[in-house]
């Protein structure tokens, strides 16, 4: 399995990272490397969202999992499960401080040949979890 992983301590309180997190117009016009989602972040959902690193293109996730101030799990990829992308949000309290975890494993038989022709996705992680970073503690300051 191949994966991409970035995470951060945030000076605030999982709450206000979760708003910004399940806020498509905050993710969009806060500088995360997001630069449009259609639809609502909400469980069972799907969305259409557009990143810097995808230029044009449009990835359809299915919000699977929220654990409301816990954990996030986006999901999406090929038919019949060629290739498979599962994003995980993570909040771990940490005093008064949170963990925010950002981690996206790749699963299935085309792995091996997209994971080649993939850019570099550590650049979009950083951005995406140092944004909402930026975000959180610009709101509890």
């Amino acid at each position: 399995m191949k994966y991409n992983e970035f995470s951060s301590k945030i000076d605030a309180d999982p709450n206000t990272i979760w708003e910004i997190l399940t806020h498509a117009k905050t993710l969009v016009d806060g500088d995360v490397g997001v630069t449009r989602i259609d639809g609502d972040i909400r469980l069972g959902n799907k969305i259409k969202l557009w990143a810097e690193v995808g230029g044009d293109r449009a990835f359809p996730i299915k919000i699977i999992e929220m654990d409301y101030q816990r954990k996030m799990i986006w999901q999406g990829g090929m038919p019949f499960g060629l290739f498979k992308g599962t994003r995980v949000f993570n909040l771990t309290e940490d005093g008064d401080e949170t963990i925010f975890t950002l981690r996206e494993d790749y699963t299935g038989l085309m792995v091996p040949l997209i994971w080649n022709s993939m850019p570099d996705m550590a650049p979009s992680f950083e951005k995406f979890v140092l944004g909402v970073k930026r975000l959180a503690e610009a709101k509890t300051k």
